[in-house]
């Protein structure tokens, strides 16, 4: 009998936290439909004063939960609201979610200054970058045989390490979050280690190093993890032609000479795949186009992932810039 209420008690504390986790989720203002009023607590990540047609004063928001983010504007008492809406503060919002051009957006018709925890408000990768950033580590130790290119990898990882655990992959198109930077790298040296099976020829320390490298310089192109924005150095530089320079200075420094240096910089700066996506170079070895399909293909995952995280089966989520402004569906198959 006791072996019973024992079962059933920690069945009940069980179902206790499913449901308290299913509160939560419902309280979060970006989780909410259209056509919904909401109350709660947000973080400020960015706020701009506009001017309608009308000649009247709005601010333009991106506001942000634990689930992520959502653009918010606010048309009425404007000038008391540019002293409550402060980047990187915690603000209590009243309003209704309604839907612009596809996408949800929340117009603000009660705000006050609150106070909170801001890890209550900031969205962190699926796995520990502790988890994700020991798994890079192995494959470069155990995986990458070449030692000129182990090294070189080796060094910038380690002068990195900190910020490549906190920081995100992307201001906003995809992995997004803290720690998104170290479980973008890890995904996508996942897919890199199946693909080496399938293309034998390819050189994995090349494309392995590549995988871990190339976007390491992030954590110089933006000001912080949790609320980034560009520095004045990722403004006139980029992350691209500075982890190449890295890659340069580093080898210099080890008195590494040779064809590793040109191809890992080559790998790097081609990355984007496109010129007019911001590549230097288009890839020329199949290890740097690689690189691009799998970067490529990892963050369009991400961006699915993330929408189907938010709705319901049968349901079409709002539109996704990085998807070319399509909507995704979301299916009943297990």
């Amino acid at each position: 009998m006791l072996i019973i209420l024992h079962d059933l008690l920690i069945n009940v504390k069980i179902y206790d936290i499913f449901l308290q986790k299913r509160k939560e989720e419902a309280e979060m203002i970006t989780m909410a439909n259209v056509g919904e009023n909401v109350k709660g607590k947000m973080f400020v990540k960015s706020v701009n004063q506009g001017t309608t047609k009308a000649g009247n004063p709005y601010l333009d928001l991106f506001l942000a939960d634990k689930n992520g983010e959502i653009n918010a504007k606010v048309w009425e008492n404007v000038e008391q609201a540019v002293g409550c809406f402060v980047p990187n503060t915690i603000v209590y919002v009243e309003g209704d979610i309604k839907e612009f051009k596809g996408v949800k957006q929340l117009t603000v018709t009660v705000f006050e200054p609150t106070e909170g925890n801001l890890e209550d408000f900031i969205k962190t990768a699926p796995v520990s970058s502790n988890e994700t950033f020991a798994k890079i580590w192995q494959t470069l130790r155990y995986e990458i045989r070449n030692p000129n290119i182990a090294k070189i990898t080796e060094r910038i990882l380690e002068k990195y390490e900190k910020h490549f655990k906190e920081y995100p992959a992307a201001k906003g198109m995809h992995h997004a979050y803290v720690g998104g930077l170290s479980y973008h790298t890890c995904g996508m040296l996942n897919i890199a280690k199946s693909i080496v099976e399938l293309y034998p020829f390819l050189n994995k320390d090349l494309l392995f190093a590549g995988v871990i490298l190339h976007d390491v310089c992030k954590v110089r192109e933006y000001t912080d993890p949790v609320n980034p924005n560009y520095s004045i150095e990722g403004k006139l530089i980029g992350h691209i032609s500075m982890i190449a320079e890295e890659i340069e200075l580093v080898a210099k420094d080890l008195e590494i000479k040779g064809e590793e240096v040109l191809l890992l910089k080559h790998m790097v700066l081609s990355h984007h795949g496109k010129l007019e996506w911001g590549s230097p170079v288009q890839p020329m070895i199949p290890e740097a186009e690689m690189l691009h399909f799998i970067d490529n293909m990892d963050a369009k995952m991400e961006m699915y992932r993330s929408a189907l995280e938010k709705i319901e089966p049968g349901q079409f989520s709002d539109r996704i810039a990085g998807l070319d402004g399509r909507t995704v569906y979301k299916h009943r198959l297990q």
